[in-house]
């Protein structure tokens, strides 16, 4: 999955595979399979999730892929990023354009876009279940949310776990010294001419809806795809029609090569 650092990585296309806010690098079994055998294949845990705790003071979700890229000599990747994880893609794109081959956005998160009554109501449902300390009941808030009518009893439970471990990890950041800082980069989104797939769930808040049809608006070389079995997390939701979608257009933008 993920070589030592320090070891030579193989001369095929690079892909990361970046994880929703929901999930960590778990989310993506499937496609990293399906991959592996055509392309080199990282599948991080990003900072805050996962196996990988907080750490005290500022930082950029950009930068952490920047350098995990340098760790294993990749010099370019295409990013394939889930909700959250798309937005790093888009920002590590932005800070670095010339290390990002191609974009694959599914369901992605970017600025831009007015918050729509769904979001709204989910963010503050949320916002008072953790305040009230009902650790349990927003994970299920963001099960019900999140996943749509496609996912089986194995992708809840999996989903359920690595919420869990998120808000785990989040309560932990809050003693750290000096706090936590994110910082986002900008996106100039016109200025990300590489090629990118730009994936929708029709079953997916119309916030995220309506956030695949601007990033389809703005990124010059953009195409939309829309599921109409998907809610937001389509890799979880069918694994395998997931990433059929996924290496098709790597294939077809940077020529994979053959499985293995």
């Amino acid at each position: 999955m993920v070589p030592d650092p320090g070891t030579s990585f193989d001369p095929r296309p690079a892909v990361v595979l970046l994880h929703a806010g929901i999930a960590d690098s778990r989310m993506w079994e499937v496609q990293r399979r399906a991959l592996e055998g055509r392309c080199a294949v990282l599948a991080p845990d990003l900072r805050g999730f996962g196996g990988r705790p907080h750490e005290p003071g500022p930082f950029s979700h950009a930068d952490d892929v920047l350098a995990l890229l340098d760790t294993h000599g990749i010099e370019r990747a295409a990013l394939v990023g889930a909700s959250f994880g798309g937005r790093v893609a888009l920002e590590t794109a932005s800070v670095a354009p010339g290390r990002v081959s191609a974009l694959v956005l599914l369901c992605a998160a970017a600025p831009g876009v007015p918050p729509t009554p769904d979001a709204e109501a989910f963010d503050e449902e949320e916002e008072r279940l953790l305040g009230a300390g009902d650790l349990d009941g927003a994970v299920e808030l963001n099960l019900r949310t999140w996943l749509g009518p496609s996912a089986d009893e194995s992708a809840r439970a999996l989903v359920r776990e690595m919420q869990a471990r998120a808000f785990e990890l989040d309560s932990a950041a809050e003693a750290l010294s000096p706090a936590v800082e994110l910082r986002r980069p900008e996106l100039d989104l016109a200025a990300l001419t590489l090629p990118a797939l730009v994936v929708s769930g029709d079953h997916d808040l119309l916030f995220f809806r309506e956030t695949a049809r601007h990033l389809a608006e703005r990124l010059p070389a953009a195409e939309l795809v829309g599921l109409d079995w998907a809610g937001h997390l389509p890799s979880l939701e069918r694994p395998d029609e997931t990433a059929a979608l996924v290496t098709a257009y790597l294939d077809r933008v940077l020529g994979l090569g053959e499985g293995s």
